[in-house]
């Protein structure tokens, strides 16, 4: 069990490398998850080593990314995701199929063999919703149609990029694929999100009042954060990302009569809490296993296939919003962040993946989480 005082130290060190690394982005004009990415490498094992992931601060970070995407919910309304339906499903569709297509590709190239290769391509397939969503928050565009489309692809993502590692698992396992599993796996999932964000919203739409019932002044927070919580769980049931479940809390919650309060309530959590998860996710790249030549020419082509590939998924996707608010989503869903880690990780444990493809997997998933915010910060500005 880690010792309570070096965890309260990881956590300050983590809190106000956090807040030094947003300010010094905030003057450099950048957003400041930039600089809490960056403060991440500077304080990890990398660098100075004065903190190393472990499993008490990766609850803080889940925790932090799960309200993050609660209150990213709390400005996004079901029906104005409907009005962009079917430009997120084009954008999901073609945002997993050309990464996972090219990923392949250069996997094989480099030496895997093809089920191998596919496990190396499901890395590049998933969005993180948690960094382009900081992002937007960060400037106020929430609203505007290219947002919708974005989070709306990123749970259709979410959704095949669950299939996709199920396919490559048992591909690399020597198992068979077994398409009945997966058509059951992906009606679970797509119903679990249209009973929660068609049910849900309507039940708070016509009785948000009982939120106010109990004497807790507090009440309507508490009671939405419950749900929050309850239905991140449940993502995970189903398969999905817990920022998923926790996104559908907060576009639940949106209906309600006492949203803005709820949006000013959970400022302070925010605060606290979401710099762990970029910290963290800055602290997991191992720059020692890229300190040659070979694997940072490695790391460009991965970066440069990654960036390129997602890019062009949501640009054609998104083609209908004219050229403009294409190259906006398309660049909105670059970011792989923690889910190409997490991807890397399983490859790692699994014995696919040596320690460089590992470090060049998440060095690409963490440059793409750094790369996008400043390009997608210019284009919103710009437009």
């Amino acid at each position: 069990m880690h010792h309570a005082s070096d965890i309260l130290l990881s956590l300050f060190i983590i809190f106000v490398a956090a807040q030094i690394g947003a300010e010094l982005a905030s003057r450099l004009k950048l957003p400041g998850v930039v600089g809490e990415i960056a403060a991440g490498c500077l304080v990890g094992p990398s660098v100075l080593g004065w903190i190393a992931p472990n499993e008490p601060l990766e609850v803080l970070a889940e925790i932090g990314v799960v309200l993050l995407l609660f209150s990213v919910g709390l400005e996004t309304r079901l029906d104005d995701l409907k009005k962009v339906g079917r430009s997120a499903l084009l954008v999901g569709v073609l945002g997993v199929a050309i990464p996972f297509a090219l990923g392949s590709l250069w996997a094989h190239t480099s030496g895997f063999d093809w089920s191998k290769s596919l496990f190396v391509a499901a890395a590049f397939v998933a969005t993180s919703a948690g960094i382009t969503a900081r992002v937007l928050q960060e400037l106020g565009a929430l609203q505007r149609v290219e947002s919708r489309v974005i989070l709306g692809a990123a749970v259709i993502d979410d959704i095949l990029a669950m299939l996709l590692l199920g396919v490559v698992v048992a591909l690399q396992a020597g198992g068979e694929i077994k398409i009945g599993h997966l058509a059951v796996v992906l009606l679970e999932a797509v119903g679990f999100l249209a009973i929660i964000g068609w049910v849900g919203t309507r039940v708070m739409r016509r009785g948000s009042q009982w939120l106010e019932r109990p004497a807790n002044p507090l009440s309507p927070l508490t009671i939405v954060l419950a749900i929050c919580l309850g239905l991140a769980y449940l993502s995970t049931q189903f398969g999905l990302a817990a920022i998923i479940g926790a996104f559908l809390a907060g576009m639940i919650a949106s209906e309600t009569r006492q949203r803005e309060t709820l949006e000013h309530q959970t400022q302070p959590l925010l605060a606290l809490l979401t710099p762990f998860f970029f910290v963290l996710t800055g602290s997991k790249i191992d720059l020692a296993e890229l300190a040659n030549a070979e694997a940072l020419w490695m790391l460009a082509v991965v970066t440069v296939i990654a960036i390129v590939s997602k890019f062009i998924g949501g640009f054609f996707g998104a083609y209908s919003l004219g050229k403009r608010g294409a190259s906006i989503v398309g660049v909105g869903m670059v970011p792989r962040g923690e889910v190409g880690v997490v991807i890397a990780s399983l490859g790692l444990s699994a014995g696919v993946f040596s320690p460089r493809i590992y470090a060049v997997i998440v060095a690409m998933s963490l440059l793409t989480a750094m790369v996008t915010p400043p390009i997608l910060a210019w284009q919103l500005k710009r437009s």
